[in-house]
């Protein structure tokens, strides 16, 4: 219902861009003001938050933290001020079988996908309990439903979100805030579109070249939208959302169920 959250704010880390944006966009159309992250300068960043402001109606800011550095959370969750919903979306990925990886790409892995998310939980949570209000939505992935060779870093800590979901469920469940998790498959993020374009440089049509790259994936043969993954999160965090929490939901065109 649109305006349905006017008056909240949320936090979306990784969305100056790609799934992150579409969240951000999506509860900027019930009007939720919007406290974007990335990497990017604040001036690089500058477009897309002026473009969700005027577009929406709705305050938004940018704040560039490097979410391996807990000092920069510390940072950025306090220039953010109280904080209503937070989506927990960044996330770095490396791949490499286990006794090939780096332990730098683990640390790195374990940092932003996993730890980033228990920081950002631990400090939004005061002020949700004192307001009595909040909402939380970790984005997990299928591979924290199932396992994957060659990814050890990126399937140990996607499941591992789900663990602190139910958690924080758990420890919340009286007090007006819900905690889930979304598990996406495959959709066309830049990494999928990169390995499309190079199968159709090598004479594969486009059509041919997504059916290849999902083989054994999502039985329905289709992307996941990241507008169907954001509309979800709305959904997570208006009314009807009330009662839902330290839910695991897979959107991976029934992967999981395979």
């Amino acid at each position: 219902m649109s305006g349905g959250l006017r008056g909240r704010r949320a936090l979306v880390t990784g969305s100056v861009g790609g799934l992150g944006l579409a969240v951000a966009r999506r509860l900027a159309v019930d009007g939720c003001g919007i406290v974007l992250h990335g990497l990017a300068a604040p001036e690089e960043a500058e477009g897309v938050r002026d473009t969700l402001a005027r577009e929406f109606g709705v305050e938004a800011a940018y704040h560039r933290a490097d979410l391996a550095q807990p000092e920069e959370i510390e940072a950025m969750m306090a220039a953010a001020g109280p904080v209503d919903l937070l989506v927990n979306n960044a996330v770095t990925r490396h791949f490499a079988p286990i006794d090939a990886m780096p332990t730098a790409h683990w640390d790195a892995d374990l940092a932003v996908n996993l730890s980033a998310a228990f920081h950002t939980v631990r400090l939004a949570l005061p002020g949700m309990r004192a307001r009595g209000w909040g909402r939380i939505v970790n984005m997990s992935s299928i591979y924290g439903l199932i396992g994957a060779a060659d990814r050890v870093g990126y399937v140990v800590t996607k499941t591992g979100l789900i663990g602190l979901t139910r958690a924080v469920a758990a420890e919340t469940a009286r007090q007006g805030i819900t905690c889930n998790a979304i598990c996406p498959g495959t959709s066309l993020t830049p990494g999928i579109e990169e390995r499309i374009e190079g199968l159709a440089a090598g004479g594969m049509d486009r059509e041919a070249a997504s059916v290849a790259v999902l083989q054994g994936k999502q039985p329905t043969g289709r992307f996941v939208e990241a507008e169907a993954v954001a509309d979800m999160v709305g959904f997570l965090c208006g009314p009807s959302g009330r009662d839902v929490t330290g839910a695991v939901l897979p959107m991976d065109g029934g992967w999981s169920a395979t």
